[in-house]
């Protein structure tokens, strides 16, 4: 499995004497052309322009130009990215891998988050959290970027060119564009343009002096009569890629007589340098020459062997890479790819590409079909898979490229690349897949990538209905991904109803399938409060492998399993080992990339809850603030529930009261877009606690009104859902008792609510409760009974490692507290265990913002730096709409106001929602002042 390297173009440029010149802004400086090879690096040096835009024809002399522009930039210190496009780019994920390849050869981390994110659906929604992360990582690197698209006319897909465009209106400050282009670009500039950030190069700016084509010549043909080369400038007009064939032909004839060289103009624009290709190239290679390019152009790139495979002649592959070698020499518009393999391969120059297809498809159909079948078995026995495929189905043959995917999927699966099977497996018609129970669960394990999860049940329940009751490995399978879909559902009543179906793996299972059945098992023992059992299940597994190769980020990876080793030490505990586990996990699956991503995802997420508890919400807030859309796009609900939640209360601590609601809001759209009771009502629950905090009694009731309606549809009644959803009601309840002074009421739902969770294992809510209980006591005078119930939960809490649980208790936590160490004092364990949390809740205090000297030069700079967009964004925020609302009231999507929120934050050195409007008031800006723009 390989794909097109994005630099290929860039893989052998042309010496800087063959550069195609050009001109500097403006169109000519004292009479005179500017330097060829610095015009783009002045361009983007000049920060005058954002997008330089390239409309000539294609040729040898603009891959040089474009060649040399890179250089240039590079050698002034700007990166640059370099992606030549191709008409197989159209699809948009395909495209976005390219595009993010190039920027990952500039630097791996500036790709590192958008690539976690590709491959999880193709939506708008989706392609545009992977264009926001990309853009972020852009942004916050201090360099200016310069991104080249080449031969932008081949991106013809509607999703691939919107795309292209969000990039272009939403890009950051230091990111600039070079587009590429014959005819017309595929996106508008006209904002672009507006904003006089647009310079634009044409044909008559693209072409040599008489001087230069001079040089050119000379230099591709050694020697060369300055007559000579005045009259083959005159006929190319000094367009470089005219002077390219017509030195091909020179150097073939070596005596300009014999050429029958056309009129005037012929060669001087893409239909005359068309035809003159046909006439003057192709017309004149041998008869094998010409077979070989001809089977060659069904294929996006070739080698030797193929080439002799798709001719039959698989043992003349030798004598075909001489010929092959010998057409580059030739200068025959084939170019050498940079590969890995020992075999060397080669694409077509775009318009030989096209005209040998062209030419291919005046030939029978059955022919074309013959090398689309001679090519999907060589790619198949050289282990192209993706190709294979591809070309299995332009010959027409869907149960062959559905039955490599049968075949071969596992080997995928094996080496992370589950986007590029989901991908293929899409491709495939739907008779095929249904009538393969195997693609049948790889469309499953594609539709829960892409949280289609309707979809997804729908085709399980049909398959269930389809399998035979005896086929016990396709039935274990199937449990596995229903286990599956209950997780990513957040329904571990369900996953519990397969449970025993994968207690028993048949003999022939394949080991992902072990392994996925073994993290998904000590999951389930974990809500069951069984954490020795859960983590014995990873410690005692073999290191599973499929074909050899450790299976480390797939949903069945040592990775995972060892994250929930993790989670089974923290729910027991001991929240120091859990750390080192999260950190090392982190650390691993970072290392190996996007084919690692969900047990990074996992580990980031518990490493962050870990952090909190252990009162550190800074190192929290850094290590998922950047994560979080990634997070949210990719995780299991109960990560996405736990991110959210440590990120909204490390917020509220830092006094961030806006930001922190504004979490448990996303948290809420979240639950509600995905139909996640459990995470609903906790969000419910918080909000409910958040009013009460701010004695905003009347918003607290609504809210709590709501989350009761929750919990009469999900009644307490053994099950986890409902007890889950109970519990959380139940605490909600408490705490309106408490704040409202309701102590009797407080107290009779906390005994049998502290019960319930004790059953339920959950250690870390009881000592709260405990905590509470001896709150609602205290307050009733019952001071024996408060004590006791105060240092019940000091035990527990010192027990299990807690910080901030018992801190975030209640308000008063820390007071009950030391009243109790007053009155009934404390052992030495208990004295220690006190005072560490009192230094955190010391050191969690957020320290009042230094007043800013400001000077009024350096407000309006401030000021000045905000678009329109922007303010606009601030004057909603200022009255305290939350992401969804500012959306909503601006047409945007949700994900771009999170976007524009980051930048306005850096800004204004502020870090959330809270600061950004009591700063924007420090500069003397008035919310109600001019109407907000409509741009």
């Amino acid at each position: 499995m390989t794909s097109r390297r994005p630099s290929d173009a860039g893989a052998s440029p042309e010496p800087l004497q063959s550069i195609v010149t050009t001109k500097l802004f403006p169109p000519r400086e004292a009479g005179r052309l500017l330097p060829r090879d610095h015009l783009i690096a002045q361009l983007v040096k000049a920060r005058r322009h954002r997008c330089v835009l390239v409309d000539g024809p294609a040729g040898s002399g603009k891959t040089s130009l474009v060649a040399a522009w890179r250089r240039e930039l590079l050698a002034l210190g700007f990166d640059v990215a370099w992606l030549t496009l191709a008409p197989d780019d159209n699809e948009v994920a395909r495209w976005l891998d390219y595009l993010l390849a190039s920027f990952s050869e500039v630097d791996p981390t500036i790709s590192d988050t958008a690539s976690q994110l590709t491959g999880r659906g193709v939506d708008s929604e989706a392609v545009e959290r992977t264009l926001i992360a990309l853009v972020r990582s852009i942004a916050a690197r201090p360099r200016e970027i310069v991104l080249i698209l080449d031969d932008l006319h081949s991106l013809t897909d509607a999703a691939s060119r919107w795309a292209l465009q969000w990039l272009l209106d939403q890009g950051p400050r230091n990111l600039h564009f070079v587009l590429v282009c014959r005819g017309a670009p595929p996106v508008s500039l006209s904002r672009l343009r507006a904003q006089h950030s647009v310079f634009e190069l044409g044909f008559r700016d693209l072409r040599f002096s008489q001087g230069e084509a001079e040089a050119f010549l000379k230099g591709k043909l050694g020697a060369i009569d300055r007559r000579t080369a005045q009259r083959l400038y005159e006929l190319t007009d000094g367009w470089v890629a005219g002077l390219q064939l017509l030195s091909i032909g020179w150097s073939r004839k070596r005596d300009l007589r014999d050429t029958k060289f056309v009129s005037r103009g012929q060669i001087q624009d893409e239909q005359s340098f068309t035809d003159y290709f046909e006439h003057e190239i192709l017309s004149k290679l041998s008869k094998a020459e010409y077979a070989l390019l001809e089977a060659a152009s069904i294929c996006n790139r070739f080698c030797a062997s193929l080439c002799a495979a798709l001719l039959g002649k698989e043992e003349d592959s030798d004598r075909i890479g001489s010929l092959l070698a010998s057409l580059v020499t030739q200068n025959v518009f084939i170019i050498p790819v940079e590969t890995s393999d020992r075999e060397t391969w080669y694409r077509f120059h775009p318009l030989l590409g096209e005209a040998m297809r062209a030419r291919l498809r005046q030939h029978p159909e059955a022919q074309q079909l013959q090398y689309h079948k001679a090519a999907w078995i060589w790619f198949r026995d050289h282990g192209y898979v993706d190709e294979a495929v591809r070309h299995a189905l332009s010959a027409n043959e869907a149960a062959a490229a559905a039955e490599l995917l049968d075949q071969y999927g596992q080997d995928l699966l094996a080496r992370g690349q589950f986007r590029n099977m989901n991908s293929l497996v899409r491709q495939l018609p739907e008779q095929e897949i249904q009538a393969r129970a195997n693609l049948r669960l790889w469309m499953a394990r594609s539709q829960l990538l892409a949280r289609e999860l309707d979809a997804c049940a729908d085709g399980l329940r049909r398959l269930e209905a389809d399998l035979p009751a005896d086929d016990a490995s396709a039935q274990f399978a199937l449990a596995l991904v229903k286990a599956t879909l209950a997780v990513a559902c957040d329904d571990t009543d369900a996953a519990m109803r397969v449970l025993p179906q994968m207690l028993h793996p048949p003999e022939d299972a394949d080991p992902a399938a072990i392994g996925g059945r073994d993290n998904i098992l000590s999951w389930l023992y974990m809500h069951r409060a069984d954490y020795e059992l859960a983590r014995q299940i990873q410690l005692t597994a073999p290191a599973t492998r499929a074909d050899g190769v450790p299976l480390l980020g797939s949903p069945g990876g040592r990775l995972q399993g060892r994250c929930l080793v993790g989670l089974s030490y923290a729910l027991e505990g001991q929240i120091i080992e859990a750390e080192r586990i999260y950190r090392d996990v982190l650390y691993e699956s970072e290392q190996r990339g996007p084919s690692c991503i969900d047990p990074a995802c996992l580990a980031a997420a518990l490493l962050g809850e870990a952090l909190y508890e252990l009162n550190d919400p800074s190192a929290a807030l850094q290590l998922l603030e950047d994560r979080v859309d990634v997070l949210e796009r990719v995780s299991i609900p109960d990560s996405v529930l736990r991110v959210l939640s440590v990120l909204s209360a490390s917020h509220w601590l830092a006094g961030r009261r806006q930001e922190a609601l504004s979490y448990l809001d996303r948290l809420e759209d979240y639950a509600v877009s995905l139909k996640l009771d459990r995470l609903l009502a906790y969000s419910l629950g918080e909000q409910v606690r958040r009013h009460l905090e701010q004695s905003e009694f009347e918003a607290a009731k609504r809210k709590l009104a709501t989350l009761e309606d929750i919990g009469r549809t999900h009644p307490k009644s053994g099950s986890h859902l409902g007890d889950e959803i109970f519990i959380i009601v139940a605490r909600a309840q408490v705490r309106s008792d408490v704040a409202v002074g309701r102590y009797e009421a407080a107290a009779a739902r906390l005994g049998p609510l502290i019960e319930l969770c004790e059953a339920r294992g959950h250690q870390q809510i009881v000592a709260m409760l405990q905590l509470q209980n001896a709150l609602a006591a205290k307050r009733r005078g019952m001071r024996e009974q408060a004590g006791e119930a105060t240092l019940a939960a000091l035990r527990l809490g010192h027990r299990l490692g807690l910080v901030r649980s018992l801190l975030d208790a209640d308000a008063s936590a820390l007071d009950l507290i030391r009243w109790c160490g007053d009155e009934f004092g404390f052992d030495v364990l208990l004295s220690f265990y006190v005072e560490r949390l009192r230094d955190a809740e010391v050191s969690a205090q957020t320290a009042a913002p230094t007043p800013r000297g400001d000077g009024a030069e350096s407000r309006s700079a401030i000021l000045d730096s905000l678009s329109d967009r922007e303010l606009d964004v601030i004057r909603l925020l200022s009255q305290a709409f939350p992401n969804k609302k500012i959306a909503r009231a601006l047409g945007l999507s949700p994900d771009t106001v999170k976007w524009h929120l980051k930048n306005i934050y850096g800004k204004l050195g502020v870090a959330g929602r809270d600061d950004a409007v009591a700063r924007m008031r420090d500069l003397g800006w008035n919310a109600d002042g001019a109407a907000a723009s409509t741009s």
